[in-house]
């Protein structure tokens, strides 16, 4: 069952949200095996309690937001493993499942944890592809493919009822450009995060004011931000954000290491000012003060975040009220 509340609505209140973290370094934790095209949709067919239990953990560190195993769950992706498109889109529906069991749980322990949300997760096609292209953008699709690309993953999402949906790690404005057009087909409440090539642009290279303006007058849209990028970005990426848009901004960056899509896996921070908490943040709660500043209302951890950082961010956000 979806909330009674919607997302727009907790920010037009004025609240400032906490959101989820890492999802599959949770899992990879939790000992799942995640090198697979699949990534973490792989465990909604072997193991999904375990993500039922990650998003209890979630809410539990704090988080007012679950975003659901479904980022790389496509039927397309699916069908590589020899599945059915229905059972694929079963898989999809599972995925909203496990994070509403995980908030009935909590909401049972914890009456007065306050409205929690199921962003259900829409990731771009670059993941589909499984070739660290949603850090490049580089592939191209009319409008209409985008569309039939995503379409189907998105009706079983809000379907099964998610509160709204996190259209996330965006590399490419022509996807973004589908993806608002589906939104508006369904008539679904969104945020939409994107991926960055620096403080300014998006991967593919559009402008980031450019986005805020595809963005900035769609009601369905009810924030606009950054998601899985190295912590230094996220400053100057609000900042521009900012200056072309009133809307509420969402970040939630990664843990500031660099990610290799070809052995997919993750090294050392290259940021400048490596250590200096005056240069840059050095964890998701170390940047909270200044990404309120900056618009952000919704603020979160990505690839290689925890718990235990997501917990830190809630604290680090009750001390700027």
């Amino acid at each position: 069952m979806p909330s009674t509340v919607q997302l727009s609505s907790l920010l037009e209140s004025g609240e400032h949200l906490v959101t989820d973290g890492a999802l599959a370094t949770e899992l990879e934790a939790r000992g799942c095996n995640l090198d697979d095209p699949l990534w973490s949709a792989k465990v909604l067919v072997e193991n999904p309690h375990l993500i039922r239990d990650v998003h209890r953990d979630y809410f539990s560190a704090g988080a007012r937001i679950a975003t659901t195993a479904s980022y790389q769950a496509t039927p397309q992706g699916f069908a590589r493993r020899g599945m059915g498109g229905q059972d694929a889109l079963e898989l999809v529906a599972l995925s909203v499942r496990l994070a509403d069991e995980a908030r009935r749980a909590h909401l049972a322990a914890t009456p007065g944890a306050g409205a929690l949300l199921i962003a259900g997760s829409v990731g771009p096609y670059g993941a589909y592809l499984a070739d660290g292209s949603e850090y490049r953008g580089d592939y191209t699709l009319r409008k209409e493919e985008f569309m039939d690309f995503h379409r189907p993953r998105v009706a079983a999402l809000v379907a099964a009822g998610a509160d709204f949906l996190a259209c996330e790690t965006l590399p490419s404005f022509a996807e973004a450009e589908a993806l608002a057009a589906l939104m508006d087909e369904f008539g679904a409440e969104s945020w939409f995060s994107f991926s960055l090539r620096d403080g300014a642009h998006i991967s593919d290279g559009t402008p980031l004011t450019a986005v805020a303006g595809l963005l900035d007058a769609n009601p369905l849209v009810a924030a606009i931000g950054v998601n899985c990028v190295p912590l230094h970005l996220v400053t100057p990426a609000l900042a521009a954000l900012q200056s072309a848009t009133a809307k509420p901004l969402v970040a939630y960056p990664n843990s500031g290491e660099t990610y290799d899509p070809v052995t997919k896996t993750w090294g050392p921070t290259t940021a400048p000012g490596e250590g200096n908490r005056d240069a840059h943040p050095v964890d998701p709660a170390a940047g909270v003060a200044r990404w309120l500043d900056h618009g952000a209302r919704i603020i979160g951890g990505c690839c290689r975040t925890a718990p235990t950082d997501i917990a830190a961010v809630g604290q680090a956000l009750a001390a700027q009220r």
